[in-house]
């Protein structure tokens, strides 16, 4: 007898549907987030197909959870990174469902107000609140409260004796609505054409991708602002994608400058309530602009007109823990399948996205001179093979002499360091040991205000110890290279009697602190600014006219294939700081390498000619965008096992003609979190099937055994 089969996706890391019968009564469409039974426990799942079938010995599906459903297209989209990614489909599923629960969602706040009726009792703080309560008015009580300068108490005490009655009301909307006409934007000619060309993609079929390419300063953002608000008044959705999430608070003000309110905002730090109604207002409709990290991308849009990717070049658009995806990849994936333009927004292009443009797939916007005409930051070398810097010291003379005629001036200077701490090796000047982190093969990094010793790859800490663990000396560890934290403490003795900060990602006191520092260096409040890549991007500092880049060649020296395209990126955007106001702006690059391409471009300002020769090497080496690559790494908590898996794994690669494999070979981070590594790297051309061969080879392997994990990361970003 047939009868209705509901396949089910589970969102753990299965490959497969599970086959349930649809009780009698129970009306299910695809999409439907429901409750079956799954061994001994009851699991959530999604309907990924209906169809009729024998279902004699099948369990039944027990229940339909309320919460909203996956849309055709967002299952559409999770296949597709499932195929992409080599993930299984209930992994990728596990990022686009999320359960909201109605009865957290609807939260009702309280209101009083005056009734008439007087208190039993009048005390001096009980008459301060009906003086500060308006006759029909309602109030919340803390704000009335604070109205009247009494605690909370007070208010309940009058409702109690009925002076006060309390008045439900409407839950408080999760995110305002962006007014599309709230002002009116002060675009240049060269920003209004530009503006323009992406509000016409909006009416495009397909739905293209546009690459906004920008010098730092020529407002990108007000310009992608305009498309914005075209989709708003067309009635659909926008989400804006960004690198830090939690760290744009400079953005957030802007979007309200232009809009009027605040957009709704999605990453980690969003708390769990806050969190389900801002999903179930999304999935709504309610919500039409969503600014958030590149989890955001997975949200039930149910009218999605535009996606922005702001800074589109950054490596933090790529998840590197559970399924390896590039938000900035899958975004136009996304677009693609939702009908939706996509915006790629950047000073500095990644190389792939410019290669898009030259073989048409992509349209390119470009804005090349900053607004209101303001010049580039004249950007100047200096060469420390000639010039010494005294022992013990990192800034040349130069430099300093530079941010004395700043502090002169009254405007602010920026030092950039992309190391955190305050040393990246400490060692034992008696015995040589040293500081390795238990758990991985990598020093230990001094914090020395923190006084202790950090592993920035597991978050291990200990406190920096008086005596070597090794020998016994006392007072005998050296902080070996800088870190931020000991260029501020050289800069203290430079500069006693100018403020100074330290900006980083392991910022004491959180973002809010973070944030308020940013604001305060925005508002002149700082004179230096000691900072990692933290502050290269997307921050706008008026007063700032000075950056000092120490040491330029740091990214320069690994064996990643975008070392080079990732230090100019890197270099071009924090150079970009300086300058952003009404006086012009210059750099200073402290560099062992004066005439490596990626220094010569920035000096030159001539960014078109690295984008050439660094195409042209990729080209030639057949790297992306011109070849694909993929990473495997086997891990294990025993370094034999883990070896020997991935070298069991080589012997039946058999790599057809397109294809190399190389390793398996110890990762350069052999050692994380306790657990050994090998990496196998596999190479191919373009045209070659690189998921088909992947997911041919997989079937040939060895089956995986014990603690030991296959992880596979395709187009990979870290070599590490």
């Amino acid at each position: 007898m047939s009868h209705q089969v509901a396949d089910i996706l589970i969102p753990l890391a299965l490959d497969t549907t599970y086959s349930y019968a649809v009780p009698e009564g129970l009306t299910l469409k695809e999409g439907d987030v429901v409750q079956v039974p799954l061994a001994t426990r009851e699991v959530v799942g999604v309907v990924w197909e209906l169809r009729q079938g024998a279902a004699a010995n099948f369990k039944k599906v027990t229940g339909v959870v309320d919460t909203p459903s996956l849309s055709p297209n967002m299952r559409k989209f999770l296949e597709w990174i499932a195929w992409y990614t080599l993930a299984p489909k209930g992994s990728a599923l596990s990022m686009g469902l999320r359960l909201v629960d109605e009865t957290r969602i609807e939260v009702t706040r309280v209101g009083v107000r005056l009734t008439g009726s007087q208190p039993k009792r009048m005390t001096p703080a009980r008459q301060k609140v009906i003086e500060a309560a308006r006759e029909g008015t309602i109030y919340l009580k803390r704000e009335l409260a604070d109205a009247a300068g009494v605690s909370v108490g007070v208010i309940d005490g009058l409702v109690d004796e009925g002076t006060l009655e309390a008045v439900a009301l409407a839950a408080e909307p999760v995110a305002g609505t962006p007014d599309p006409g709230f002002i009116a934007t002060n675009l240049s000619d060269g920003q209004r054409e530009a503006a323009e060309r992406l509000i016409e993609t909006l009416s495009e079929d397909p739905a293209p991708a546009t690459l906004l390419e920008g010098v730092t300063g020529a407002g990108k953002t007000e310009v992608y602002f305009e498309a914005v608000a075209e989709t708003i008044r067309q009635g659909r959705q926008a989400l804006i994608l960004m690198p830090e999430i939690a760290l744009t608070a400079q953005f957030l003000d802007r979007f309200e400058a232009r809009f009027g309110v605040k957009p709704a905002c999605w990453h980690s730090g969003v708390s769990g309530r806050k969190r389900e109604r801002l999903f179930a207002a999304i999935a709504a409709g309610d919500v039409k602009v969503v600014a958030g990290a590149r989890s955001a991308l997975f949200l039930p849009y149910p009218d999605l007109g535009l996606i922005v990717v702001d800074e589109e070049h950054e490596t933090a658009y790529k998840q590197e823990d559970g399924v390896h995806y590039h938000a900035r990849d899958m975004a136009v994936v996304r677009g693609r399948i939702e009908g939706a333009p996509v915006i790629l927004a950047s000073a500095t292009p990644s190389i792939e996205s410019r290669v898009n443009v030259e073989r048409g797939r992509y349209h390119h916007v470009r804005l090349p001179e900053r607004f209101g005409g303001r010049s580039l930051p004249q950007i100047r070398a200096i060469d420390l093979r000639k010039e010494a810097i005294p022992k013990g010291r990192w800034l040349s003379p130069s430099l300093v002499a530079a941010m004395e005629e700043n502090a002169a001036r009254g405007e602010q200077s920026l030092l950039f360091l992309n190391r955190r701490g305050y040393a990246p090796l400490t060692l034992c000047r008696a015995c040589a040991h040293r500081y390795e982190c238990p758990n991985c093969s990598a020093w230990l990094v001094e914090h020395r205000f923190r006084r202790a010793l950090v592993c920035h790859h597991c978050g291990h800490v200990e406190r920096t110890p008086q005596a070597c663990v090794s020998c016994g000396s006392v007072d005998s560890l050296v902080p070996c290279g800088p870190g931020v934290e000991r260029i501020a403490e050289e800069v203290a003795e430079l500069f006693p009697d100018k403020r100074s900060v330290v900006l980083s990602s392991d910022f004491p006191g959180g973002t809010e602190r973070l944030k308020a520092e940013l604001a305060a260096v925005a508002a002149g409040e700082v004179d230096i600014v000691i900072g990692t890549q933290l502050v290269a991007k997307g921050h706008n500092f008026p007063l700032l006219t000075l950056v000092g880049v120490l040491d330029a060649d740091i990214g320069l020296t690994s064996g990643d294939p975008r070392a080079a395209e990732r230090t100019f990126q890197m270099l071009q955007q924090v150079t970009g700081r300086a300058g952003r106001g009404e006086k012009p702006g210059r750099g200073l690059v402290q560099t062992w390498q004066p005439d490596h391409p990626v220094i010569a471009a920035l000096v030159s300002g001539d960014a078109e000619r690295f984008y050439r020769e660094e195409t042209h090497v990729r080209e030639v080496a057949g790297l992306p965008p011109f070849g694909r690559l993929a990473a495997l790494v086997v891990s294990a908590a025993e370094r034999e096992a883990a070896e020997a898996h991935a070298r069991a794994m080589a012997k039946v690669a058999s790599p057809p003609p397109g294809v190399t494999v190389l390793g398996p070979a110890e990762a350069p981070l052999a050692l994380i979190r306790g657990r050994y590594r090998y990496r196998i790297l596999v190479k191919t051309e373009r045209e070659v099937d690189l998921q088909a061969y992947l997911r041919d080879w997989l079937t040939r392997c060895p089956k995986v055994r014990g603690n030991t994990k296959v992880s596979i990361d395709v187009d990979p970003q870290s070599f590490l």
